[in-house]
């Protein structure tokens, strides 16, 4: 039987690692919902941006967070540019199909070119801050996971400001919710497409830096990545971003709880049963519906 101190300590890294897993998800949800694209080489595109935030801490001694400020609209011009004059000239009847071949191949040219630049070495952002950690109500933080999870949050806040707020986020929700009916009321929904693809790459430029503050990265983790996003979104309802962000919160805190009697590789089966089961159950997801009217 696991102590208290133990079970605290796994729920407070579990609740870090489901924030972290709601903004890597954020993309995909948002691919989803406005194109129905499968964006598989969305988590590439997240390893590519720690490699950037790597380089620029390691080559110019930058702290990687200040790397968002050449990434952020890096990517976002990348995803308007993918959506504009790639994705968005695929025909409707085949887009799904058509999105994860053309994007698995987006993948593998990115683990190509991050190959051949940096090799297959492992990297890790050397940083002062590393290894430090405090001390909440007996457990054990790291400062680092807690500046990703605080990153997170704050992009998550913004993104649902701009969805909920603002003149671009009514016509991105409504191209989601019934593209045709956007389209009839005079919304511009290729335009409002391709600013929103830009948006997820966007989200993935932040995730992929908030990632390289406490991870080894090398050119073929985005391999790992796959599953657990795509579970997150199927269990959170595909094309409800704060659907994913429940689930991202409910499996980040069941990976960290089963890691005590599992292990840490067993315990990342969590994902893989939880999509099965959802496929099985609700293939709609089990938060999408709720919360989706929200955002």
């Amino acid at each position: 039987m696991p102590s208290g101190a133990l079970l605290f300590q796994s729920i407070i890294l579990g609740l870090l690692l489901g924030g972290m897993y709601a903004l890597l998800a954020a993309g995909l949800t948002l691919y989803f919902g406005i194109m129905r694209v499968v964006m598989i080489a969305h988590s590439a595109f997240l390893i590519l941006a720690a490699y950037l935030a790597w380089w620029t801490n390691d080559r110019l001694g930058v702290d990687p967070l200040l790397s968002l400020v050449v990434t952020v609209p890096l990517f976002f011009g990348a995803g308007v540019l993918l959506q504009r004059g790639l994705l968005s000239r695929l025909r409707p009847a085949t887009l799904t199909m058509m999105s994860v071949l053309i994007t698995f191949a987006i993948a593998l040219m990115i683990e190509g070119l991050l190959g051949y630049a940096f090799t297959g070495t492992q990297r890790r952002i050397r940083l002062g801050y590393g290894t430090a950690s405090f001390e909440l109500f007996g457990a054990r933080v790291a400062v680092v996971k807690l500046i990703a999870f605080g990153l997170a949050a704050v992009s998550l806040a913004a993104l649902y400001v701009l969805m909920k707020r603002t003149q671009f986020g009514w016509a991105l929700r409504a191209t989601i919710q019934h593209r045709d009916a956007a389209r009839l009321v005079g919304i511009d929904t290729e335009r409002t497409a391709g600013f929103g693809f830009g948006l997820g790459l966007a989200t993935a430029a932040v995730g992929g830096t908030a990632l390289s503050l406490d991870t080894t990265i090398y050119p073929s983790l985005h391999w790992h990545w796959i599953g657990p996003l795509m579970a997150i979104i199927v269990v959170g309802g595909l094309g409800s971003v704060p659907g994913a962000a429940a689930a991202a919160l409910l499996l980040g805190l069941a990976q960290s709880l089963l890691q005590i009697p599992m292990g840490a590789t067993w315990a990342q089966t969590v994902f893989y049963v939880a999509l099965f089961a959802t496929l099985a159950v609700r293939p709609q997801g089990f938060f999408g519906g709720r919360l989706a009217q929200r955002f």
